[in-house]
């Protein structure tokens, strides 16, 4: 069997426990994007000044949500939600009886990631198989995508390319830390950028992680100082827009 499990990643799985509840508009107002739309969707969960704290994709299984998230912080993230559930009826923990899948090539049931098509085909499914971290690690960095808080800290979320990666939406409503992004995109001050870069070429000061076994590092560094013709297909025309 080819391996396809993440282990790196885990799942909270949202659920109403009155007929009256709604999960996705408890999720809607906190999160960065349009979770009554088309599922998965990727998303973050931001700070009040719009830095990003999480960042996952939400999955729908009838009326539960299911959030596909960093394993080593899914229990943080749990309990941050459930700060703002207040008296609201949601049952917020781990599914452990799930687990997150992935491949390079198609499989049964699989969607492919709403953040890049070219990143793969992921499905939720039992928690058993060999894993896939370390490939996914590599083709995710290979193709210049960063994910998660080692690589994306509390960077102002639309620096971490949240919108070429499909991860915010601008017409749903309000949001934990919405005013500061809105603002950021309708003055076009993004200033900076994640970018994945060779190592040897990484600015320690600029960096935010580092994989010498692939040579290569994530970096936060200022648009001007970019070359878009170094960048990846998706992320290139934000930096060429800026030059123009």
């Amino acid at each position: 069997m080819v391996a396809t499990r993440l282990t790196t990643r885990a799942l909270i799985r949202l659920s109403p426990l009155d007929a009256g509840e709604n999960v996705a508009a408890f999720l809607q107002g906190l999160v960065t994007n349009d979770v009554k739309g088309p599922l998965p969707c990727y998303a973050a969960l931001l700070s009040a000044q719009g830095k990003h704290m999480f960042d996952f994709l939400v999955w729908a299984d009838g009326e539960d949500l299911l959030l596909d998230c960093e394993a080593e912080l899914a229990d943080e993230l749990a309990k941050r939600l459930t700060l703002y559930r207040l008296r609201r009826r949601i049952a917020i923990g781990r599914e452990d009886g799930l687990a997150v899948h992935w491949s390079r090539e198609g499989h049964p049931g699989a969607v492919p990631d709403p953040r890049l098509a070219a990143l793969g085909w992921r499905w939720l499914g039992a928690p058993e198989g060999g894993t896939a971290d370390a490939a996914w690690l590599a083709h995710r960095l290979a193709l210049g995508v960063p994910e998660g808080r080692g690589e994306m800290g509390d960077i102002l979320w639309l620096e971490t390319n949240a919108v070429e990666l499909n991860g915010v939406s601008f017409t749903k409503g309000c949001y934990v830390g919405q005013e500061n992004t809105a603002r950021m995109n309708w003055r076009q001050k993004v200033n900076r950028r994640l970018v994945v870069v060779p190592l040897a070429d990484s600015e320690e000061k600029r960096r935010t992680a580092a994989y010498p076994p692939l040579g290569l590092a994530v970096d936060h560094l200022r648009v001007e100082n970019l070359d878009a013709a170094t960048l990846p297909d998706w992320q290139r025309p934000a930096v060429q827009e800026r030059e123009t």
